[in-house]
């Protein structure tokens, strides 16, 4: 079974497109690329990664595929396509013709209006999906869980998986709203969760491995082993922590469980979500 870092990113970066990463961020104000990543992964211990889109263009899309194509570890593509667009199916045919294409994001939490993913055009794009045989990454703030419920109620034969658990508000321990939603979340079958981002939204210079134990209880009795998976944020975690401090945060959490529960955080789920070895 392969080891899977499920949630990564890479970049060129330019200062007008990459707005978002602002003085607090200035230590991703670099390139962070295939060849930064790879001996990282290796020294980890793992065997590839899922790279995730981080810029809304179809440019992305042929930048992380050309680092796809010429380096074998990186085993998907998460990218981005306006689902709300006429031509819609025509991208989705062309896109889905490369076997490393695996899914879409689109950037939810930057969306000035809070519920946009119930937008009927949007929806009428997800509805698409699953007929290309792509998967949809959700990456929202705690605020729009509740949207999210009704958004992923439409669409129960849709793979769909929460990034970086909703981003709790793990610096200030605000767990109780975060906590019954997730809850209500895990009931969709179809609804996965990244164990990922957690160190960016905890205190950047002062967190404890300890912080992070309520968030994942939470996800672990509510999702269950076989719908959780690990992504380290690379390059973004390096903003609160070292890659390997990342890992060591879930493997450590995870040791009292069996080896083949281990390996299903660390990518056996992964695997299946994305039809890695398909």
């Amino acid at each position: 079974m392969l080891k899977i870092d499920a949630h990564q990113h890479f970049w060129k970066y330019n200062p007008v497109r990459d707005s978002w990463i602002n003085d607090d961020l200035q230590i991703l104000r670099n390139d962070f690329l295939p060849e930064d990543l790879s001996p990282i992964l290796r020294s980890a211990g793992f065997d590839g990664c899922i790279t995730v889109q981080s810029d809304q263009s179809e440019a992305e899309n042929d930048f992380q595929l050309m680092n796809a194509e010429v380096n074998s570890f990186i085993k998907g593509v998460v990218g981005w396509l306006d689902l709300q667009a006429d031509n819609l199916d025509e991208k989705l045919a062309y896109y889905s013709q490369f076997k490393k294409f695996k899914g879409i994001r689109h950037i939810l939490q930057g969306e000035a209006q809070r519920d946009f993913m119930l937008r009927p055009a949007f929806l009428k794009g997800i509805s698409k999906l699953k007929h290309y045989n792509l998967t949809y990454d959700i990456l929202i703030y705690p605020d729009q869980l509740t949207y999210t419920k009704t958004f992923v109620a439409n669409f129960p034969d849709q793979p769909f998986v929460i990034n970086h658990l909703a981003k709790p508000d793990i610096k200030n321990k605000d767990i109780a709203t975060w906590k019954n939603n997730m809850e209500q979340m895990a009931k969709f079958e179809n609804v996965y969760c990244k164990l990922s981002g957690m160190v960016t939204e905890a205190n950047w210079n002062n967190w404890k491995p300890d912080d992070f134990t309520p968030y994942l209880d939470v996800d672990v009795e509510a999702f269950g082993i076989n719908r959780l998976m690990f992504g380290s944020d690379w390059p973004v975690c390096n903003v609160a922590g070292r890659y390997q401090q990342v890992v060591e945060i879930i493997s450590d959490y995870f040791k009292s469980f069996t080896q083949n529960e281990q390996s299903q955080i660390f990518g056996g789920n992964a695997n299946t979500f994305y039809h890695i070895n398909e």
